[in-house]
């Protein structure tokens, strides 16, 4: 890819993951940040070279974004192959970046998902290496979600087609480890659904923003069956009333803590004086109906509760349609009390991205 840029224009180098699931877009993605160049690493990575930094994480196709880090320092080879690879690109961070006292170094490999372990035993031994040479970190053992999501953060990302390193913070970067959020896996034991997943993640990825309700806090789950996001809020120590006009899994039957009303969404009335301190919503269809179900039943959400939506953007064709009926969603929401504190698309969201809001008071105006 390669478009023309305007003389003297300053461009900057910039790491942007797009997930696959939107692949057959990033062109019109890559366009939209102002890339003049890309160059793909990995199969979700791409090295790009921009005018308009800021659009990075503030335009249009943001949400498509997963994760991104400018790129501060390159080393474009092939680690596998480099003699003394990892020595030299310690010495060089530590020479680079040592001024800046990062508050963490954090290194991970740009094809996560590849069966060869050489690139994730590469990065560990990298990091390992390095925290060696700065000074006050040798023996941090601080993880990466309990870093100040703010903190200038050293980020660094190594495969076969070399290292790619930057400073940023968590929160600007849209995740806290190197490519996004903490991996969950599917397959635990007892799993019911891959939804599952989806909502620990979820409930990870808000310690970007604020921390996420205490236990025993009470729930207001729409579009629950199977049972799978029901299944981790239980987990986690939540009470929680789940609403579906299907079943939920039978290992969930009589579960402590938790309330289920078979019942459709749009039918269903909260019990009377209920009050909910969370409100989760997964549901399938019209991404303007779940919003209106949503906003009718956040009249029993308690101020300062929090609301995690999955806009499904399935019939969106184009990335401004996609971007106008989030746009859409958020003005909505906001009219009636609900602010919009961040938004993302997490590793098991297909189509669809993950809007996190906070109630705070205002008109109910569906």
């Amino acid at each position: 890819m390669s478009n023309p840029i305007a003389p003297h224009s300053e461009v900057s180098p910039w790491l942007v993951r797009i997930s696959e699931v939107f692949s057959g877009l990033a062109d019109e993605i890559l366009g939209q940040l102002g890339a003049t160049t890309a160059t793909p690493l990995g199969s979700e990575y791409w090295l790009i070279k921009t005018a308009t930094p800021a659009a990075v994480r503030n335009s249009a196709v943001s949400n498509f974004v997963r994760w991104n880090l400018p790129v501060q320092h390159s080393w474009p080879c092939c680690p596998q192959k480099t003699e003394g690879f990892i020595e030299k690109a310690a010495q060089a961070l530590f020479r680079k970046f040592g001024p800046l006292k990062p508050q963490a170094i954090l290194v991970g490999q740009l094809e996560p998902s590849a069966l060869n372990k050489y690139y994730k035993t590469l990065a560990s031994n990298l990091r390992g290496r390095t925290l060696q040479l700065f000074p006050g970190l040798a023996t941090a053992k601080t993880e990466p979600e309990d870093l100040p999501p703010g903190g200038p953060t050293l980020f660094c990302l190594v495969g076969k087609e070399g290292l790619f390193c930057g400073i940023q913070s968590p929160r600007d970067s849209n995740g806290f480890f190197p490519g996004g959020t903490k991996y969950i896996s599917q397959n635990a034991p007892g799993t019911i659904s891959r939804a599952g997943a989806k909502v620990a993640e979820a409930l990870h990825y808000l310690r970007l923003y604020r921390p996420a309700p205490a236990a025993r806090s009470h729930w207001l789950e729409l579009g629950a069956s199977p049972g799978g996001m029901t299944a981790e809020l239980l987990k986690r120590g939540y009470e929680v009333t789940a609403v579906d006009r299907a079943a939920l899994d039978a290992r969930l039957d009589r579960a402590p803590g938790l309330n289920f009303f078979r019942s459709d969404v749009a039918a269903f009335q909260p019990p009377k004086h209920a009050r909910y301190d969370a409100v989760l919503s997964d549901l399938n269809g019209s991404a303007h109906e779940s919003i209106g179900h949503v906003i009718r039943l956040t009249a029993d959400l308690r101020e300062g509760g929090l609301v995690i939506f999955t806009l499904k953007t399935t019939d969106a064709t184009s990335t401004a349609a996609a971007h106008e009926l989030f746009q859409t969603v958020v003005t909505r929401a906001k009219n009636s009390g609900l602010a919009l504190i961040a938004s993302t698309h997490l590793t098991y969201n297909r189509q669809e991205f993950t809007l996190f809001l906070e109630k705070r008071g205002g008109m109910q105006n569906a």
